[in-house]
Protein backbone atom coordinates (compact mmCIF):
# COMPACT_ATOMS: atom_id res chain seq x y z
CA UNK A 1 0.00 0.00 0.00
CA UNK A 2 1.46 3.13 -0.87
CA UNK A 3 2.63 5.45 2.15
CA UNK A 4 0.69 9.46 2.17
CA UNK A 5 3.32 10.94 0.34
CA UNK A 6 3.80 8.44 -2.35
CA UNK A 7 3.50 10.29 -5.83
CA UNK A 8 0.44 9.83 -7.60
CA UNK A 9 0.14 7.09 -9.90
CA UNK A 10 -0.19 8.93 -13.91
CA UNK A 11 -2.35 7.52 -16.43
CA UNK A 12 -1.05 6.58 -19.45
CA UNK A 13 -4.16 6.99 -21.29
CA UNK A 14 -5.88 9.72 -23.59
CA UNK A 15 -8.23 12.25 -21.69
CA UNK A 16 -9.94 12.38 -25.23
CA UNK A 17 -12.73 10.16 -24.37
CA UNK A 18 -12.70 11.13 -20.51
CA UNK A 19 -15.63 12.37 -18.60
CA UNK A 20 -16.14 15.76 -17.57
CA UNK A 21 -15.15 15.92 -14.28
CA UNK A 22 -18.22 17.11 -11.65
CA UNK A 23 -17.28 20.38 -9.69
CA UNK A 24 -18.73 21.23 -6.68
CA UNK A 25 -17.99 24.99 -5.21
CA UNK A 26 -17.67 24.97 -1.62
CA UNK A 27 -17.83 28.63 0.22
CA UNK A 28 -17.51 29.28 3.53
CA UNK A 29 -18.68 32.56 5.45
CA UNK A 30 -19.20 34.66 9.08
CA UNK A 31 -21.92 37.40 8.46
CA UNK A 32 -21.63 39.38 5.29
CA UNK A 33 -25.12 38.07 3.76
CA UNK A 34 -24.00 41.01 1.01
CA UNK A 35 -21.01 39.58 -0.17
CA UNK A 36 -22.10 35.99 -0.25
CA UNK A 37 -25.61 37.17 -1.98
CA UNK A 38 -22.74 39.07 -4.54
CA UNK A 39 -20.78 35.73 -5.00
CA UNK A 40 -23.60 33.79 -5.52
CA UNK A 41 -25.18 35.92 -8.31
CA UNK A 42 -21.59 35.93 -10.18
CA UNK A 43 -21.62 32.01 -9.98
CA UNK A 44 -25.17 31.83 -11.47
CA UNK A 45 -23.98 33.43 -14.45
CA UNK A 46 -21.04 30.55 -14.50
CA UNK A 47 -20.67 28.71 -18.16
CA UNK A 48 -20.17 25.20 -16.57
CA UNK A 49 -22.15 23.00 -14.12
CA UNK A 50 -21.61 22.91 -11.04
CA UNK A 51 -23.36 22.61 -7.39
CA UNK A 52 -22.54 24.91 -4.71
CA UNK A 53 -22.35 24.10 -1.35
CA UNK A 54 -22.36 26.69 1.67
CA UNK A 55 -20.97 25.92 4.68
CA UNK A 56 -22.50 29.09 7.39
CA UNK A 57 -19.25 29.42 10.14
CA UNK A 58 -21.88 30.27 12.85
CA UNK A 59 -23.23 33.33 11.82
CA UNK A 60 -25.69 35.23 13.86
CA UNK A 61 -26.98 37.93 11.14
CA UNK A 62 -29.57 34.92 9.96
CA UNK A 63 -27.38 34.17 7.01
CA UNK A 64 -28.53 30.11 6.34
CA UNK A 65 -32.20 31.81 6.80
CA UNK A 66 -32.27 34.25 4.01
CA UNK A 67 -29.97 31.70 1.62
CA UNK A 68 -32.57 29.06 1.98
CA UNK A 69 -35.17 31.87 1.18
CA UNK A 70 -33.68 33.07 -1.74
CA UNK A 71 -31.00 30.39 -3.29
CA UNK A 72 -32.97 26.99 -2.51
CA UNK A 73 -30.65 25.41 -5.00
CA UNK A 74 -27.88 25.91 -2.72
CA UNK A 75 -26.97 23.43 -0.21
CA UNK A 76 -26.54 25.10 3.22
CA UNK A 77 -24.40 23.74 5.49
CA UNK A 78 -25.23 25.03 9.06
CA UNK A 79 -22.39 24.93 11.52
CA UNK A 80 -22.99 25.90 15.67
CA UNK A 81 -20.07 27.35 16.41
CA UNK A 82 -17.82 29.68 14.41
CA UNK A 83 -15.00 27.37 14.48
CA UNK A 84 -12.54 28.50 11.81
CA UNK A 85 -12.09 28.76 8.00
CA UNK A 86 -10.18 25.24 7.75
CA UNK A 87 -12.48 23.17 9.39
CA UNK A 88 -15.42 24.84 7.99
CA UNK A 89 -13.62 23.99 4.39
CA UNK A 90 -13.17 20.27 5.45
CA UNK A 91 -16.90 20.15 6.11
CA UNK A 92 -17.73 21.44 2.80
CA UNK A 93 -15.53 19.40 1.02
CA UNK A 94 -16.83 16.04 3.18
CA UNK A 95 -20.01 17.44 2.11
CA UNK A 96 -19.60 17.33 -1.44
CA UNK A 97 -19.34 14.87 -4.09
CA UNK A 98 -17.78 16.13 -6.87
CA UNK A 99 -14.67 14.88 -8.69
CA UNK A 100 -13.45 18.80 -8.33
CA UNK A 101 -13.32 20.78 -5.19
CA UNK A 102 -13.43 24.78 -5.58
CA UNK A 103 -13.22 26.54 -2.77
CA UNK A 104 -14.02 30.39 -2.98
CA UNK A 105 -13.89 33.09 -0.58
CA UNK A 106 -17.92 35.06 -0.34
CA UNK A 107 -15.57 38.30 -1.02
CA UNK A 108 -14.98 36.76 -4.56
CA UNK A 109 -17.04 37.72 -7.67
CA UNK A 110 -16.23 35.47 -10.53
CA UNK A 111 -16.08 36.43 -14.35
CA UNK A 112 -18.60 33.82 -15.90
CA UNK A 113 -15.55 31.54 -17.60
CA UNK A 114 -14.11 31.70 -14.35
CA UNK A 115 -14.65 28.02 -13.18
CA UNK A 116 -15.07 26.39 -16.83
CA UNK A 117 -11.07 27.62 -17.03
CA UNK A 118 -9.99 27.18 -13.69
CA UNK A 119 -11.25 23.09 -13.94
CA UNK A 120 -9.60 22.80 -17.46
CA UNK A 121 -5.88 22.32 -16.41
CA UNK A 122 -7.07 19.24 -14.25
CA UNK A 123 -8.99 17.93 -17.39
CA UNK A 124 -6.38 17.66 -19.31
CA UNK A 125 -3.28 16.93 -16.92
CA UNK A 126 -4.16 13.51 -14.61
CA UNK A 127 -1.02 14.62 -12.85
CA UNK A 128 -1.96 17.94 -11.34
CA UNK A 129 -3.71 18.22 -7.84
CA UNK A 130 -4.68 21.77 -7.79
CA UNK A 131 -4.93 25.05 -9.81
CA UNK A 132 -4.55 28.63 -8.97
CA UNK A 133 -6.94 31.10 -10.31
CA UNK A 134 -6.34 34.96 -10.86
CA UNK A 135 -7.24 37.23 -8.36
CA UNK A 136 -8.12 40.64 -9.18
CA UNK A 137 -8.03 43.86 -6.87
CA UNK A 138 -11.54 45.64 -7.61
CA UNK A 139 -11.33 47.64 -10.91
CA UNK A 140 -10.23 44.46 -12.48
CA UNK A 141 -6.68 46.20 -13.51
CA UNK A 142 -4.22 45.12 -10.59
CA UNK A 143 -3.27 41.64 -9.69
CA UNK A 144 -4.12 40.68 -6.44
CA UNK A 145 -2.55 37.08 -6.38
CA UNK A 146 -2.34 34.39 -8.68
CA UNK A 147 -1.46 31.38 -6.31
CA UNK A 148 1.26 31.75 -3.72
CA UNK A 149 4.93 31.68 -3.53
CA UNK A 150 7.43 30.59 -1.16
CA UNK A 151 10.94 31.74 0.00
CA UNK A 152 13.34 29.63 1.19
CA UNK A 153 12.68 29.64 4.70
CA UNK A 154 8.78 28.92 3.46
CA UNK A 155 7.76 32.13 4.39
CA UNK A 156 4.54 32.52 1.90
CA UNK A 157 3.63 35.80 -0.28
CA UNK A 158 0.99 36.12 -2.93
CA UNK A 159 2.69 35.87 -6.21
CA UNK A 160 2.28 38.42 -8.61
CA UNK A 161 0.82 40.78 -6.52
CA UNK A 162 0.26 44.19 -7.57
CA UNK A 163 1.48 43.67 -11.33
CA UNK A 164 -0.92 45.40 -14.20
CA UNK A 165 -3.16 42.13 -15.55
CA UNK A 166 -1.37 42.37 -18.50
CA UNK A 167 1.52 40.35 -16.07
CA UNK A 168 -0.23 37.81 -15.61
CA UNK A 169 1.37 35.45 -17.37
CA UNK A 170 4.61 33.98 -16.34
CA UNK A 171 6.55 31.67 -14.26
CA UNK A 172 8.33 33.58 -11.39
CA UNK A 173 8.18 33.76 -9.35
CA UNK A 174 7.80 30.00 -8.22
CA UNK A 175 3.90 28.64 -7.79
CA UNK A 176 3.85 27.15 -4.93
CA UNK A 177 0.49 26.35 -5.25
CA UNK A 178 -3.10 28.52 -4.79
CA UNK A 179 -4.72 30.82 -2.58
CA UNK A 180 -7.43 29.13 -0.77
CA UNK A 181 -9.46 32.67 -1.71
CA UNK A 182 -10.14 31.16 -5.39
CA UNK A 183 -8.59 27.30 -5.81
CA UNK A 184 -9.26 24.00 -7.10
CA UNK A 185 -8.49 20.89 -6.15
CA UNK A 186 -8.24 17.35 -7.29
CA UNK A 187 -10.66 15.22 -5.24
CA UNK A 188 -7.99 12.68 -5.50
CA UNK A 189 -5.63 15.00 -4.37
CA UNK A 190 -6.93 16.37 -1.71
CA UNK A 191 -8.12 13.51 0.38
CA UNK A 192 -4.90 12.04 -0.06
CA UNK A 193 -3.37 14.77 1.93
CA UNK A 194 -6.07 15.09 4.29
CA UNK A 195 -7.32 18.47 3.67
CA UNK A 196 -6.56 21.38 5.80
CA UNK A 197 -5.05 21.73 8.64
CA UNK A 198 -7.47 22.44 10.98
CA UNK A 199 -4.89 23.80 13.46
CA UNK A 200 -4.82 27.02 11.50
CA UNK A 201 -8.05 28.93 11.83
CA UNK A 202 -7.61 31.72 9.38
CA UNK A 203 -3.78 31.73 7.73
CA UNK A 204 -1.88 29.35 6.11
CA UNK A 205 -4.05 26.65 5.90
CA UNK A 206 -3.98 26.58 2.19
CA UNK A 207 -0.01 27.28 2.06
CA UNK A 208 0.60 24.37 4.36
CA UNK A 209 -2.03 22.31 1.99
CA UNK A 210 0.09 23.50 -1.17
CA UNK A 211 3.33 22.55 0.27
CA UNK A 212 1.89 18.77 1.58
CA UNK A 213 0.52 18.07 -1.83
CA UNK A 214 3.61 18.81 -3.38
CA UNK A 215 5.47 17.07 -1.14
CA UNK A 216 2.96 14.07 -2.19
CA UNK A 217 4.05 14.59 -5.88
CA UNK A 218 0.86 16.01 -6.87
CA UNK A 219 1.80 18.67 -9.77
CA UNK A 220 0.24 22.49 -9.03
CA UNK A 221 -0.60 25.29 -12.05
CA UNK A 222 -1.84 28.55 -12.69
CA UNK A 223 -5.44 29.40 -14.64
CA UNK A 224 -4.52 33.10 -15.50
CA UNK A 225 -8.11 33.00 -17.67
CA UNK A 226 -9.38 32.13 -14.64
CA UNK A 227 -10.22 35.50 -13.53
CA UNK A 228 -12.24 36.68 -9.77
CA UNK A 229 -12.41 40.15 -7.91
CA UNK A 230 -11.29 39.67 -4.32
CA UNK A 231 -12.42 42.35 -1.97
CA UNK A 232 -9.73 40.84 0.44
CA UNK A 233 -10.26 41.25 4.20
CA UNK A 234 -13.46 41.85 4.32
CA UNK A 235 -14.41 39.23 6.95
CA UNK A 236 -11.20 39.79 9.31
CA UNK A 237 -10.51 43.34 8.49
CA UNK A 238 -7.14 45.03 8.02
CA UNK A 239 -4.03 44.41 10.71
CA UNK A 240 -6.45 43.93 13.48
CA UNK A 241 -5.11 42.29 16.42
CA UNK A 242 -6.42 38.88 15.84
CA UNK A 243 -5.24 39.28 12.44
CA UNK A 244 -1.82 39.89 13.50
CA UNK A 245 -2.07 36.88 16.31
CA UNK A 246 -3.16 34.54 13.82
CA UNK A 247 -0.53 35.12 11.26
CA UNK A 248 1.87 34.93 13.56
CA UNK A 249 0.21 31.71 15.17
CA UNK A 250 0.29 30.51 11.41
CA UNK A 251 4.02 31.46 10.82
CA UNK A 252 5.86 29.40 13.75
CA UNK A 253 3.32 26.36 13.55
CA UNK A 254 4.47 25.98 10.40
CA UNK A 255 8.31 26.44 10.74
CA UNK A 256 7.99 24.12 13.79
CA UNK A 257 5.95 21.64 11.23
CA UNK A 258 8.29 21.74 8.55
CA UNK A 259 11.32 21.49 10.66
CA UNK A 260 13.23 24.61 9.03
CA UNK A 261 15.12 26.25 12.26
CA UNK A 262 16.80 22.72 12.23
CA UNK A 263 18.35 23.13 8.45
CA UNK A 264 21.19 25.48 7.43
CA UNK A 265 18.36 28.73 6.50
CA UNK A 266 17.19 28.27 10.33
CA UNK A 267 19.29 31.65 11.03
CA UNK A 268 17.85 33.31 8.36
CA UNK A 269 14.44 32.20 9.28
CA UNK A 270 14.79 33.12 13.14
CA UNK A 271 16.45 36.70 12.08
CA UNK A 272 13.58 37.76 9.68
CA UNK A 273 11.14 36.58 12.50
CA UNK A 274 12.58 38.84 15.41
CA UNK A 275 12.83 41.45 12.87
CA UNK A 276 9.33 41.51 11.71
CA UNK A 277 7.86 40.64 15.38
CA UNK A 278 10.04 44.23 16.29
CA UNK A 279 8.44 46.09 13.74
CA UNK A 280 5.23 45.02 14.63
CA UNK A 281 5.31 45.77 18.21
CA UNK A 282 6.80 49.18 17.45
CA UNK A 283 4.08 49.62 14.51
CA UNK A 284 0.96 48.10 16.38
CA UNK A 285 1.93 49.28 20.52
CA UNK A 286 1.07 45.60 21.63
CA UNK A 287 2.83 42.14 21.33
CA UNK A 288 -0.24 40.22 19.63
CA UNK A 289 2.81 38.81 16.59
CA UNK A 290 4.84 37.48 19.64
CA UNK A 291 1.63 35.82 21.14
CA UNK A 292 0.96 34.50 18.25
CA UNK A 293 4.40 32.86 17.50
CA UNK A 294 4.46 31.38 21.12
CA UNK A 295 1.35 29.93 20.42
CA UNK A 296 1.97 28.52 17.56
CA UNK A 297 5.07 26.93 18.31
CA UNK A 298 3.59 24.97 21.12
CA UNK A 299 0.36 23.82 19.06
CA UNK A 300 2.61 22.64 16.41
CA UNK A 301 4.32 20.48 19.14
CA UNK A 302 1.78 17.72 18.40
CA UNK A 303 1.70 18.01 15.03
CA UNK A 304 2.47 15.41 12.31
CA UNK A 305 5.75 16.47 10.89
CA UNK A 306 6.19 17.15 6.70
CA UNK A 307 9.30 16.23 4.77
CA UNK A 308 11.00 19.08 3.14
CA UNK A 309 9.49 20.16 -0.33
CA UNK A 310 10.51 19.67 -3.62
CA UNK A 311 12.97 22.23 -4.70
CA UNK A 312 10.25 23.33 -7.69
CA UNK A 313 7.94 24.60 -5.22
CA UNK A 314 10.21 27.18 -3.39
CA UNK A 315 11.52 30.52 -5.19
CA UNK A 316 15.08 30.64 -4.01
CA UNK A 317 15.06 34.08 -6.07
CA UNK A 318 14.09 35.81 -2.76
CA UNK A 319 16.61 36.58 -0.52
CA UNK A 320 16.96 37.85 2.57
CA UNK A 321 15.89 41.59 2.88
CA UNK A 322 13.51 40.86 -0.27
CA UNK A 323 11.47 38.73 2.26
CA UNK A 324 11.36 41.01 5.13
CA UNK A 325 10.16 43.76 1.77
CA UNK A 326 7.60 41.38 1.18
CA UNK A 327 6.39 41.38 5.09
CA UNK A 328 5.99 45.23 4.90
CA UNK A 329 4.20 44.50 1.28
CA UNK A 330 6.48 45.52 -1.00
CA UNK A 331 6.84 43.92 -4.04
CA UNK A 332 9.34 45.82 -6.20
CA UNK A 333 12.31 43.02 -5.27
CA UNK A 334 10.34 39.61 -6.46
CA UNK A 335 11.58 37.59 -9.34
CA UNK A 336 9.40 37.63 -12.39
Amino acid sequence: MPSLYDPPLMSTASQADAPALSVDVVIVAFNRFDLTESCLRHLGAQTREHRVIFVDDGSTDGTSERLIDAWPEVNVERLPVNAGFAHACNHGARASTGDVIVLLNNDVDCRPEFLERLVAPLEEDPSLGSVAALSLQPGEQTIDSIGMTADPTLAAFQRRHGRPIAEAPGERPVLAGPAGAAAAYRRAAWEQVGGLEEALVAYMEDFDLALRLRCAGWRTTAATAAAGIHLGSATYGHRSPWQRRQGGFARAFMLRRYGVLKRRIGVRALATEVLVVAGDVALSRDLMALRGRIEGWRAARGAARMPWPPAQAIERGIGFRASLDLRRGVYSRVPN
